[in-house]
């Protein structure tokens, strides 16, 4: 999968004359797959276990590998745990929650810019959840 930038997509996207010329164009860079297997090579990338990951995320091992195994399609808040889990950046973070079809993490929403706060500061998932509780919001 190549890397163009989203805007530049979209300017070709909008002037294209035809659909089919766009997709032949780019069909290298739509974005193919599952969860489970984004969530793989993650694993691979950063030389993790499913163990450890699934230990730091504080989630039921059973429902946790089952999301791994491609089983189970993760909510968004699972997917938040599992990133924490893994320790991924706020920009591996995004990516992810963008490849499974969830809304990237905004800082104009309050509960949001407590997660990102957390994620750049290294906070794990317990982190994070006290910071919500403390807040007011739903926990992860």
């Amino acid at each position: 999968m190549l890397k163009r930038p989203t805007d530049e997509l979209m300017g070709k996207l909008l002037k294209a004359n035809h659909i089919d010329e766009y997709i032949k164009e780019n069909e290298n860079i739509f974005l193919n797959g599952t969860v489970a297997k984004a969530l793989q090579a993650l694993l691979s990338y950063k030389s993790l276990t499913k163990a450890d990951v699934i230990h730091k995320a504080e989630m039921n091992d059973i429902y946790a590998y089952q999301i791994f195994a491609g089983k189970r399609i993760p909510s968004r808040d699972k997917l938040l745990c599992i990133c924490f889990g893994m320790e991924l950046t706020l920009d591996e973070t995004q990516q992810l929650l963008k490849f499974a079809g969830c809304a990237p993490l905004y800082p104009k929403n309050k509960r949001d810019a407590i997660l990102i706060f957390s994620i750049v500061h290294g906070n794990t998932v317990v982190q994070a959840n006290e910071a919500l509780y403390e807040e007011g919001e739903r926990i992860l």
